[in-house]
């Protein structure tokens, strides 16, 4: 059967796990034996194609770029310079156009997101597999694999295509990049349950995953997108990215502004030309004002508190790889987190032993560290010890040139007894000397059981056996019933606390061989004890988790572990609370849309899901509001990840897959580094909000100045290249520095940030309509009082001009908090914004006394003396917030 006939077969056919192995054979029309033929293979390919992922159509540069110009901010900076250039003002019009293709070209380095993201997936069929064709073993690329190719496998060997086991010998694969199970998986070549779920497809591997010990061979049932990573494709695919809370926020004021700005375009020019002033004039007056009401300074501010919040993320261990992220992580509501390693150390520590005769024995000490202690007293934990340590395939490797820190070589779980045996004191090097291995069972996932012979010099030959509880008990002899049945209850004792279970049995004076079965030592077997493992929590994340709580966000545990086991670790760290319950993928399969939204607010725990529920998990807190972030490292995470409001992937454990679906990846895949992301998009977040306020309010006052004037019947106060200044030079050099503030102490405190929250909301339009008045009042009351002077125009306009900036230089003081006195904080809180006001400074002199600047900008040179007045009244500014400030904390009961 063609590959292609084999897609279509299996829309009907039972799926390739629940077929005997013969019947796979025969449906593929392959030989174990020989593989397929060079011809076979030839004509399969041409029907069924490669065993490739398709390739979507890339965005050329020019179309990235031109999407950056889709803003109503930037339609209103683009009809400005038409304007500026029809009235032949040149400079006005470069200015704009410039500041409008800096922020395009800032946008554009930022897209391609999804390219990056299935180029890595793309890059598993870069791979190179053993196959068996014609009856010969050969090396290809995984690429060229055709359905029924005889996969060969061995430790080590990476997986290029789904297939389906036919011959296995202790096969273990490790698949937590796929199915996100913490532990190598034994396989077998049973046919199992058609309702089976991926996780738990023991007859079948997956392209993407890796043979970590024993070997196999295995029939090639799918390739390219019929693979389970090609079905992760095609949902990565089309998982629409949402926007950001702030890009919708701008968007909105964007929107906004648009309509204010022609309305201000139009209102300006109708009352200039009631008053019979040059049309020309009044145009571009009208335009700079225009201009003005568009704070074309946001969105490079915005660019670089996003790119401040990205290094000050990325020292505390976060790599920000888009930029928006940063935000948003301040607007998140639920973090949804996966447990192993994230959560948990990713190292499986022995914590409790169980001793025949109900003996309880507590283990110290966490990871790998031989660094702890227990009672070895008792007469029979030395026995168990022993057996730990010579059943078992792993070795404790110290720290070295080559590590950090203490590790295993070998499966995690055989690690853990060896550093359980070396905290006990026990020399392993002497004891693997002293008592040699002879035979050895392997573990086998039938029997779910090891065993091995071991010769001792001062007595008879010894049989250790070690495995799960259920199947090794079933060899104890019957004159230890009670025995059996202690360990029964204390085993499950064990499992409900999370522990992962081992039972350990001894037989004497046996002579195991290569050919005996399990089944010959029935009766014979006196059980040693039980020992208990568990990945236990980091230490910090209880604290983490506690924070997140304290700042309106709720973490919830999204793993590939059991049912229990996610509970129980959820529980210890408060991720579980009184009535919140596990679900695990079966259930949640059977849950609708409705009940599962309903029932999100009591569920902790999501375990054992596979890649479209994880998407559905994402979909459904969205659906109801939520603000989410998604942590992964896997292959099965990269559709919820690239779903997610905030995708992070892990650094250490995350495959590239999930890295480039990520928005943010997390160098120490810590819970914690996640928490200290979160406080950092609020400072980002309230840095830019400062930022909107202040230029709003200063943009506004000059727009209240101009209106005043026309309405009165006076002079232009201002002519159109001073408001410019004003508008880009004065305040460009403040916004930048403004967003650099450190944070504040309580951002985590905080609620957080609203998905709808409006960029200039209720708090901040008071403020608003405190600030605005003010300043317009001052800089309109002196132009008008210089004006009954009979001062010179010009004199009078430079003299309003240099009133404005000052009043701006004191209006950025008070818009670095919305409580706090900023005598308290300080301009040295931020020295970036001490040094923008000396700049800012620095370049009015240059405007007031440069002879060139005097002729551009229309000024004429100001008298020293004649500054120190203009100082005092545009401070009142800040006394007048000042005032306002120490209102509202004795309103909310805080000491001045």
């Amino acid at each position: 059967m063609t590959s292609t006939t084999q897609a279509v077969a299996n829309e009907t056919a039972p799926p390739w796990h629940a077929l005997a192995a013969e019947q796979v054979l025969a449906q593929l029309a392959c030989d174990p034996a020989s593989g397929l033929s060079a011809a076979e293979v030839a004509r399969r390919r041409a029907q069924g194609g490669a065993n490739t992922l398709p390739e979507p159509p890339r965005r050329s540069a020019l179309l990235i770029i031109a999407r950056q110009f889709q803003s109503p901010l930037i339609y209103i900076l683009f009809a400005a310079a038409m304007l500026a250039v029809a009235l032949s003002h040149y400079g006005d019009a470069v200015v704009i156009l410039l500041v409008v293709l800096a922020n395009a070209l800032i946008g554009a380095f930022q897209e391609g997101r999804a390219e990056r993201s299935m180029a890595s997936l793309r890059q598993l069929s870069a791979l190179r597999v053993r196959v068996l064709r014609g009856g010969q073993e050969a090396s290809v690329e995984a690429r060229e694999l055709v359905a029924g190719d005889v996969l060969l496998l061995a430790a080590g060997d990476a997986i290029g295509a789904d297939a389906r086991l036919i011959e296995q010998a202790q096969l273990q694969v490790a698949e937590a990049a796929l199915t996100g199970e913490s532990v190598p998986v034994s396989k077998a070549t049973l046919a199992l349950p058609e309702a089976t779920g991926l996780a738990d497809r023991h007859n079948m591997v997956f392209s993407g995953t890796h043979a970590t010990a024993g070997r196999a061979r295995a029939v090639v049932v799918a390739i390219g997108s019929q693979t389970e990573v090609g079905r992760i494709a095609g949902l990565t695919e089309t998982a629409t990215e949402p926007k950001t809370p702030l890009e919708q926020r701008i968007e909105q004021f964007g929107r906004w502004l648009v309509v204010a700005a022609l309305g201000l375009f139009v209102t300006v020019v109708v009352l200039g030309l009631y008053r019979d002033l040059p049309l020309a004039e009044v145009l571009m007056v009208a335009i700079s004002q225009m201009v003005s009401m568009v704070p074309e300074g946001l969105p490079v501010a915005m660019t670089i508190a996003l790119a401040v919040g990205m290094q000050r993320m990325a020292a505390r261990g976060a790599i920000i790889r888009r930029l928006s992220a940063v935000e948003t992580l301040g607007s998140t509501t639920v973090i949804c987190t996966d447990k192993t390693g994230t959560l948990t150390r990713n190292e499986m520590t022995v914590s409790q032993l169980w001793l025949p005769g109900g003996i309880t024995v507590a283990v110290s000490g966490i990871g790998y560290a031989p660094e702890g202690r227990l009672n070895a007293d008792h007469a029979g934990t030395l026995p168990l010890l022993q057996a730990a340590v010579l059943c078992n395939d792993a070795q404790l490797l110290p720290p070295g040139e080559a590590r950090a820190q203490w590790s295993v070589l070998g499966d995690p779980t055989e690690g853990a007894l060896i550093v359980l045996a070396a905290k006990a004191g026990i020399d392993l090097e002497q004891l693997t000397r002293d008592a040699p291995r002879e035979v050895e069972l392997p573990f086998d996932s039938d029997t779910k059981m090891m065993a091995t012979r071991h010769r001792f010099a001062d007595a008879p030959r010894r049989v250790f056996i070690k495995g799960a509880p259920e199947a090794l008990l079933c060899l104890c002899a019957t004159s230890d019933a009670a025995v059996v049945q202690a360990a029964r209850t204390a085993a499950e004792a064990m499992a409900g606390r999370a522990l992962r279970v081992l039972a350990f049995a001894v037989v004497d004076d046996d002579p195991l061989d290569a050919g005996t079965g399990f089944c010959a030592l029935a009766g014979r077997v006196r059980l040693l004890g039980l020992v208990g493992q568990i990945d236990p929590p980091r230490e910090e994340v209880k604290a983490a988790v506690a924070e997140c709580r304290a700042a309106g966000i709720r973490p919830v545990m999204v793993t590939g572990d059991h049912k229990l086991t996610g509970l129980a670790i959820a529980r210890e760290l408060g991720i579980a609370r009184e009535g919140d319950r596990a679900v695990d993928g079966a259930e949640l399969e059977r849950m609708g849309e409705a009940d599962l939204r309903n029932d999100l607010d009591r569920i902790a725990v999501f375990a054992r899901v596979h890649p479209a529920q994880k998407l559905r998990i994402v979909e459904a807190l969205q659906a109801r509001g939520e603000v989410v972030a998604m942590t992964g490292d896997g292959v099965n995470d990269a559709p919820a990840l690239a779903r997610a409001d905030v995708g992070i992937a892990m650094g250490i454990t995350g495959t590239e897959v999930a890295k480039s679906a990520a928005k943010i990846i997390v160098t120490d895949d810590n819970f914690s580094t996640i928490v200290g992301a979160v406080e950092q998009g609020r400072v980002v977040y309230g840095n830019l909000k400062k930022v909107i306020l202040y230029l709003f309010a200063t943009s506004m006052a000059a727009v209240l100045v101009l209106i005043l004037a026309l309405l009165g019947g006076y002079p232009l106060p201002l002519v159109a290249v001073q408001i410019l200044w004003i508008n880009i030079v004065t305040e460009g050099t403040l916004t930048v520095n403004l967003v650099m503030d450190p944070p504040d102490g309580d951002e985590m405190r905080r609620a957080p940030v609203p998905r709808d929250d409006p960029l200039l909301g209720h708090e901040m339009l008071a403020r608003v309509a405190l600030m605005t008045p003010l300043i317009a009042g001052i800089t309109f009351g002196w132009f008008w009082w210089r004006l009954g002077q009979e001062v010179p125009i010009g004199l009078v306009r430079t003299e309003t001009f240099t009133l404005l900036a000052m009043c701006a230089w004191f209006n950025v003081l008070n818009c670095q908090s919305a409580s706090r006195s900023a005598l308290a904080l300080g301009v040295l809180k931020n020295p970036w914004l001490l040094g923008g006001l000396g700049l800012s400074l620095l370049l009015q002199a240059l405007v007031l006394y440069a002879p060139p600047m005097n002729t551009l900008f229309h000024t004429v040179p100001l008298a020293p003396a004649s500054l120190l007045p203009l100082a005092a009244l545009a401070s009142s500014v800040l006394w007048a917030e000042e005032l306002r400030k120490l209102i509202a904390r004795l309103a909310r009961g805080r000491a001045p």
